[in-house]
């Protein structure tokens, strides 16, 4: 695949173009939370899995536990942890399943790019649901891109598919399972959406460009695990592989 092919062709995607492909799919959030739980998979239950780049990581480390605890971009508590310090790497992220094995002390091998970091019940860590069981995002205002432009993706080489199928098409834009899809949306958030899902698809394709470049192999003894991105080799509470 030539990565910075498709990286000009994310570049030159129309915003516009973009919006009339939203538009016409349709799309409300019902703050079902579906997108940020874990699911039920072929050989059982899967964690929560979705994509985030290294400086997301730090600005959800700064942003900690609950930039906006209702979920609905109004703010709240900009308090970190509970001590009121940033966060832990690992407590953001963890390595990206793919890749890795099993062996006797855990998980070990090499893999590339992160992932949010899920609670026991393989939900996102910064997942709640309120009484009634709507859902709710304690950092929605420093989400992840991937969870900003959820549940769309754009059809280009290199670039993540979120969870869920793709059910829907228009042009380059794909839409995935989501209760969500098939409601009206405005224009202005449309193209407030459009926007996201094109800086999006340019920053997974530098991303992956990235990881190509700075990738050297890097042996891995029993337990230990290796996650390889644009940044370079890190070990999963994030710190340089020397």
């Amino acid at each position: 695949m030539d990565l910075d092919a498709e990286l000009d062709r994310a570049r030159d995607l129309d915003v516009s173009e973009l919006a009339d492909a939203i538009e016409s799919i349709g799309f409300e959030c019902t703050r079902c939370g579906a997108c940020c739980k874990g699911y039920e998979g072929d050989d059982g239950p899967e964690p929560h899995t979705a994509t985030v780049f290294p400086d997301e990581v730090r600005a959800l480390q700064e942003a900690g536990g609950a930039t906006d605890p209702d979920g609905d971009g109004t703010g709240g508590d900009d308090s970190n942890d509970e001590s009121g310090t940033p966060m832990e790497w690992r407590d953001v992220a963890r390595p990206m399943p793919y890749g890795l094995v099993e062996g006797d002390d855990g998980p070990e091998g090499e893999t590339f790019e992160w992932a949010l970091q899920t609670s026991a019940c393989g939900d996102c860590r910064f997942y709640e649901e309120d009484d009634e069981g709507q859902g709710a995002c304690r950092v929605h205002e420093d989400r992840p891109l991937i969870c900003e432009t959820y549940p769309f993706s754009v059809a280009l080489g290199g670039t993540s598919q979120p969870m869920g199928e793709a059910v829907n098409e228009e042009g380059v834009v794909r839409a995935h399972e989501c209760e969500g899809l098939g409601r009206d949306i405005s224009r202005e958030d449309a193209e407030e959406l459009a926007r996201a899902l094109k800086e999006r698809a340019v920053r997974e394709l530098r991303e992956a460009r990235g990881v190509t470049e700075a990738y050297e192999p890097v042996e891995t003894g029993p337990g230990e695990v290796v996650v390889h991105d644009s940044e370079g080799a890190k070990r999963p509470d994030g710190t340089r592989v020397q």
